[in-house]
């Protein structure tokens, strides 16, 4: 097979970004790192653009105008990927928000058939509830919520293929069976909860590693009760999701919780709903009606409902709101999130032997191309 070189880029490596290696691939896999393409190879130019590793979602509830929730299907699963695959995507994870259990059934055969048919860039599901607190359901209704009995175990843990991550309030399941759940292989993460601190440092105990979209539809730091936040920000095991659209959390709270845990132990995620990569500025979701303003979802009641985010944007947001230079956002897209999934190994990083998802970005951070697995496409738009 012949091999690819991706020459005339700015790359960002592990130790910072490099304009003198070639990015040398062959077949799914980065081959090397070389100061000159091999004689024999094919090339692509970059032109002076920007690579990258290629950014990981791990919630992405719809795009392209189509929602998860509505039609878990493989072809749904098609639609939402190539729409995120535009801004940067090279893996997500499709996520349910909750919904009945038959959905969840759906969502999970659906992901399966995805990763086994070669979707590009399906690494697993977010099941995001039904097992919240409704206190702090946010957008969820509450007809849909519920707490946990152990005959889910079997039901979570099914999926054949890629990773499954649950998204559980501590305070509506215990510490045992969130053990019970990590034996089984579900990655854990927390959220929409309003337990204290003790209830969710027993469940970090217990084998929860992650919260989702940290400071939103959690109990929040105070004096004398740290509450979800203070939990999360206090560990430096765990990692964190957060949604940097403007909307979600302030910039200053952005720079808190990147000087509290640290780039490394945060993950940009965009919460997306059917807007992304779609000309619609409404859609329906469980009945209710959800609008855009601007670059902002909400609900009649004015509840935010999701993101219409990419990560594209995400990361550029980080940067301006976080003050951070750009490798240092690029981990929270790349590098924190493949090793929250347990991919360290596999990918998020350009790094010989891993697999080539990469994305091309032109000066202003917009996105020219994308690889996934070796394949290469050019973005659309950016």
């Amino acid at each position: 097979m012949t091999t690819t070189a991706l020459v005339n880029g700015r790359v960002l490596v592990p130790g910072g970004v490099r304009d003198d290696v070639c990015v040398i691939v062959d077949g799914e896999r980065i081959a090397a790192l070389s100061a000159e393409p091999p004689p024999s190879s094919e090339r692509i130019d970059l032109a002076g653009q920007l690579l990258l590793p290629g950014f990981i979602d791990v919630q992405v509830n719809g795009g392209g105008g189509r929602l998860f929730n509505d039609d878990p299907s493989l072809e749904t699963i098609a639609v939402i990927a190539e729409a995120h695959r535009r801004f940067g995507t090279t893996g997500l994870l499709p996520t349910l928000i909750s919904d009945d259990v038959s959905i969840v059934e759906r969502g999970i055969a659906a992901v399966d058939e995805a990763i086994e048919a070669g979707v590009p860039g399906v690494l697993g599901i977010h099941i995001e509830g039904p097992f919240l607190s409704k206190a702090r359901r946010g957008i969820h209704l509450a007809s849909m919520l519920q707490t946990f009995d152990d005959s889910f175990v079997d039901l979570l843990s099914s999926a054949r293929r890629g990773r499954t991550l649950l998204t559980i309030a501590p305070e509506c399941i215990t510490p045992a069976q969130i053990a019970k759940l990590v034996q089984s292989g579900v990655i854990v993460s927390a959220g929409h909860s309003d337990a204290p601190y003790e209830v969710v440092r027993a469940a970090i105990d217990a084998g929860v590693t992650g919260f989702t979209h940290l400071f939103n539809g959690m109990s929040q730091l105070t004096n004398r009760a740290p509450g979800m936040v203070g939990a999360a920000l206090e560990d430096r095991t765990t990692y964190a999701g957060l949604i940097i659209d403007g909307h979600h959390i302030h910039p200053a709270t952005f720079r808190v919780a990147v000087n509290a845990k640290g780039t490394d132990r945060l993950m940009l995620v965009t919460d997306a709903m059917a807007t992304v990569g779609a000309k619609e500025r409404e859609f329906t979701l469980q009945g209710r009606r959800i609008r855009r303003e601007g670059d902002k979802l909400v609900s009649e009641d004015g509840i935010l409902a999701g993101s219409t985010l990419t990560m594209a944007a995400a990361v550029a947001n980080a940067v301006e709101q976080g003050r951070l230079e750009l490798p240092r956002a690029v981990e929270m897209a790349t590098r924190s999130p493949a090793r929250f999934l347990g991919l360290g190994d596999e990918t998020g990083a350009i790094v010989a032997g891993l697999r080539c998802d990469l994305v091309a970005l032109r000066p202003d951070l917009t996105v020219a191309s994308t690889w996934i697995r070796g394949a290469f496409e050019r973005a659309g738009n950016g």
